[in-house]
């Protein structure tokens, strides 16, 4: 087992951090120790179970990382510098939203990360399973498809690949109450990726807008699934799902608005956000999580 620990050099709230991995039940997280164990897959298809363990304070935080590869090690923190976005200021993000109709949002929920999940593939698969779901149903049917057809290796889950997925029968997903079409939609896609004719890795390098016309040509995926997989697959910075339910609710909470405002009136106000409309996504869920 080695270990070794990055320094950040900007704000960022791990608490947040973790307060969002933990939805999953599972995840596995260690609230008062601080400490989040990750089923990590590189490249090469090798499996890993990575320990990160934060202190510090937000505004200069600190995480321990560990794992057992030690000859994997540098290709591991380059794994977690990039899943965490090391890189990227929030205190720049934020002082973006100065004198801005959400400046009182970023003072609230400063240092709010893009969460993203672990692995492209399984975060497309999240994303299809959780549309026009409510979230505990939606967690519970991909918490089903994951203990089904995924793999525990020493108390960590490791999620389904598309090769398992992609040898599966409608049926067997309609054993766990997924629906016809979501069935379908999960398994075709899968074995569009098999087949070669979806490759998300080298998907993952194009442009927003190259991606979205990729992925809606795809049979049950829309713009809404397309803004989610780059958002939480990907960590793009300036994407704002104006059709999610969450976004419209805190929108109307923080306005004391009678309605929710429409998915047109929340483009047109996020044009002033860009190009950190993720961000302002992150913080407006954010702001109503209880």
């Amino acid at each position: 087992m080695w270990e070794k620990q990055l320094k950040g050099l900007h704000t960022y709230d791990y608490h947040y951090l973790m307060k969002r991995w933990s939805m999953d039940q599972l995840n596995i997280v260690d609230a008062e120790g601080h400490e989040l164990k990750l089923p990590v897959v590189l490249g090469d298809e090798s499996r890993h179970i990575v320990v990160l363990q934060f202190n510090g304070t937000i505004t200069s935080p600190v995480v321990k990382v560990s794992s057992a590869d030690s000859s994997r090690q540098e290709d591991i923190l380059a794994w977690v510098e990039n899943w965490l976005q090391w890189d990227i200021d929030l205190t720049e993000v934020a002082a973006h939203f100065i004198g801005s109709d959400l400046e009182r949002l970023f003072y609230a929920h400063a240092g709010t990360p893009i969460v993203k999940d672990t692995d492209l593939y399984y975060c497309l698969m999240k994303t299809i399973i959780h549309q026009q779901l409510n979230l505990k149903f939606a967690y519970t049917l991909t918490n089903r498809f994951v203990e089904a057809f995924g793999t525990k290796e020493e108390g960590i889950w490791f999620y389904p690949t598309p090769q398992n997925v992609a040898s599966l029968e409608y049926d067997d997903l309609r054993k766990l109450q997924f629906s016809q079409r979501k069935a379908e939609y999960v398994i075709d896609t899968s074995r569009l990726i098999i087949e070669g004719k979806l490759d998300l890795a080298q998907l993952a390098a194009a442009s927003n807008e190259e991606i979205a016309s990729e992925l809606t040509k795809i049979r049950g995926l829309g713009s809404w699934s397309a803004q989610n997989w780059m958002l939480f697959g990907l960590g793009r910075s300036d994407l704002l799902p104006a059709a999610d339910i969450g976004v419209q609710n805190a929108l109307k909470s923080y306005d004391n608005l009678t309605e929710k405002p429409t998915p047109a009136a929340i483009h047109t106000r996020g044009e002033r956000w860009a190009p950190y409309r993720s961000y302002a996504t992150m913080t407006l869920w954010r702001s109503i999580e209880t």
